[in-house]
């Protein structure tokens, strides 16, 4: 049986405390996230903004060239209508002053670092892409970009958000409002007993049917802050490298954190071949453990074997030269426990 723990944690944005929440259970059929994207009008934008998935877990939107084709500090902008060779044309209007920055939602303090901007203009190059006019790592961009449209996209961890920048004349300012949360992940066997983290990861995929998950984020180390989108994510803990997993629904609120633990229903197992009860193991045995499908899910060369197995039936397989020795056993949840195989018994 899976628990899933919610606990309502503040966290900081920089030096700034978001509001505390406490997560309530989640249906089992949670709506999809979908990301926060703000489009601008205009419709070559729309076209190569219209892809599913436009934005990835870098922040790069797909349908745009990653690297800026000018500078746009000093107002040289490659239009999308330039010919390859021609070089870049006089710009008619001069760059004007634009200051950028970003809140998790609209009555939050600004984010203080960790923000990737990126400007793009709204025309496709050759290629069916956005000219990257611009991009930064500080948490307050400071560009310069002659009058007109473009759009805007910051990434903040994993959330993102994109959203139309118009620029006139005079000092601009724009505000982006990521409209993200938080998920810190831990996983236990019980209250009581817990799992060393190096023996954890999480991945974490959008909500839906199997063939509609799209990942997010894989291989998360446990405790582990990471920032989203607001929506349902679709979570995995796995413990060890068998077969010793659970998934859940999390949701994350707007300007909150998530805390969850997820509970895993196995243990870890040790075994050992003696030839009495309590004797001393024996050395370079072949082992293998077989599920109750008498499928082979693990295999080790040595005295000490150790595996982490969920809960079902199973049975061992010991090979000393030309004699092999068998047991079956039971895991149940809980602490470590050590399986001994006796070479009398057979």
């Amino acid at each position: 049986m899976l628990k899933i723990l919610r606990f309502g944690l503040g966290f900081m944005v920089g030096a700034a405390l978001m509001t505390p929440m406490i997560a309530a259970a989640q249906p089992e059929t949670p709506p999809v996230p979908q990301p926060r994207i703000e489009r601008p009008s205009s419709t070559a934008t729309d076209a190569a903004l219209a892809n599913p998935g436009t934005e990835n877990a870098s922040g790069t939107i797909k349908g745009t060239a990653d690297t800026p084709t000018a500078n746009a500090a000093d107002g040289n902008i490659l239009d999308a209508g330039t010919k390859p060779g021609q070089g870049v044309g006089p710009i008619a209007s001069p760059p004007q002053p634009i200051s950028l920055s970003a809140k998790i939602v609209e009555n939050s303090p600004t984010i203080r670092e960790g923000l990737v901007w990126r400007v793009f203009a709204t025309k496709t190059d050759e290629s069916g892409q956005l000219p990257m006019l611009f991009k930064s790592e500080d948490a307050t961009a400071s560009l310069s970009l002659p009058a007109g449209e473009y759009v805007v996209h910051v990434a903040y961890g994993r959330s993102q958000a994109s959203d139309t920048l118009k620029v006139v004349a005079g000092p601009n300012f724009k505000t982006v409002i990521l409209d993200s949360g938080a998920l810190r992940l831990r996983g236990a066997v019980s209250s009581d007993i817990s799992i060393p983290a190096d023996q954890l990861s999480f991945d974490i995929y959008t909500s839906g049917l199997d063939e509609e998950r799209v990942p997010v984020a894989l291989d998360v180390p446990e405790n582990t802050m990471i920032h989203l989108n607001a929506g349902t994510y679709n979570v995995v803990s796995r413990w060890g490298k068998t077969n010793a997993s659970v998934r859940a629904d999390l949701r994350v609120e707007p300007g909150q954190l998530t805390d969850a633990t997820l509970f895993h229903r196995a243990a870890q197992i040790s075994f050992k071949l003696v030839s009495k009860a309590g004797g001393e193991a024996i050395a370079d045995v072949e082992w293998s453990v077989k599920d109750s499908s008498r499928k082979t899910i693990f295999s080790k060369l040595g005295a000490f074997p150790v595996v982490i197995l969920s809960q079902g039936d199973y049975e061992v397989i010991a090979k000393v030269g030309n004699d092999v020795y068998n047991r079956a056993f039971q895991v149940q949840p809980g602490a470590p426990r050590e399986i001994e195989v006796l070479t009398t018994v057979y």
